[in-house]
């Protein structure tokens, strides 16, 4: 079983479940030390007080928050499980809401919450249920790392997940990357959904769904460890520039039905010839695209 992160209780007015929170998700990544190139020897970071100049233990380190150069305020793992907030030690759901309401750039990383215990068996169980029953979320508040922060509540497979959420301010405005004003005909449309139809999967399942970076690497560490030649290198496609798109999704459906065992023909439009009248009424529009993309600023870093 994996590590308790957090231990507390889920709150929803009165309903009070006690929970330990452990992870969802694992890291299967291969990760690196760095050695010093000549001997092979390992190089690691020390922490060393910069009064003393000498490496200090973990026992002697704490957290503190530096009011002045001159003057620093500590605080300990105790204050910090003390705070004045209702949400350090209970996660406070605080509304329901339909789970397409919620845009998922503000969804992060997701913990499995785990009943404490039998006396939390029935209530935990009763907001499993409700939650089934809904088709809603619940979103909460929570504190944890020294700082408040936005949950959403869900089922999965009868257990629940909390999601972390960005606070809304944490989200950049995406108005100022828009592309320049262009049109996009129904054919060209109709081509991409037919795109989309056949690449539609049920399940994210399958070797497509792999991680092949992490694979290249196992090759390159075994290859090395057996003196062996590394392996070669595959050329990937370069992207050729899209005169015709009309063509290109012709091109991409035929594709992907062949990779599927699928030889019938792509159904897809062919690209209707441009009018010359067209040219001419959108000659002004395009004028006025110019000029509101020059006056945008840009966002500073």
């Amino acid at each position: 079983m994996p590590r308790t992160i957090w231990s507390g209780a889920i709150t929803f007015g009165l309903v009070t479940v006690p929970i330990n929170v452990v992870g969802a998700s694992e890291d299967h990544s291969i990760h690196f030390h760095q050695y010093h190139l000549p001997d092979q020897g390992r190089v690691r970071y020390r922490k060393v007080c910069e009064l003393e100049d000498r490496e200090v233990p973990q026992d002697e380190i704490g957290k503190g928050y530096e009011l002045t150069k001159t003057q620093v305020i500590p605080i300990t793992d105790d204050d910090l499980a003390n705070l004045p907030l209702p949400t350090a030690k209970a996660i406070e759901i605080d509304a329901f809401v339909p789970l397409e309401s919620v845009d998922p750039i503000r969804i992060a990383e997701g913990y499995y919450l785990q009943p404490a215990g039998q006396v939390a068996a029935k209530p935990y169980k009763l907001l499993v249920k409700a939650l089934s029953r809904s088709a809603k979320v619940a979103v909460a508040k929570y504190a944890w790392s020294g700082r408040e922060r936005l949950g959403l509540l869900r089922v999965r497979d009868d257990v629940l997940v909390l999601h972390a959420m960005r606070w809304p301010d944490e989200i950049r405005d995406p108005t100022e990357l828009l592309p320049p004003p262009t049109e996009v005909s129904e054919d060209e449309i109709a081509g991409a959904l037919a795109l989309m139809d056949t690449m539609t999967v049920d399940a994210l399942e399958g070797p497509e769904f792999t991680d092949r970076y992490t694979e290249a690497i196992a090759q390159i560490i075994e290859a090395k460890r057996e003196d062996k030649p590394l392996p070669a290198v595959e050329e990937p496609e370069q992207p050729a520039q899209v005169l015709d798109l009309m063509a290109a999704l012709q091109e991409s459906v035929s594709k992907a039905k062949a990779s599927r065992g699928d030889a019938g023909p792509a159904d897809v439009h062919e690209l209707p010839r441009p009018k010359k009248k067209t040219a001419t009424k959108k000659q002004p529009a395009k004028q006025t695209g110019a000029k509101k993309t020059a006056g945008r600023r840009p966002r500073s870093a």
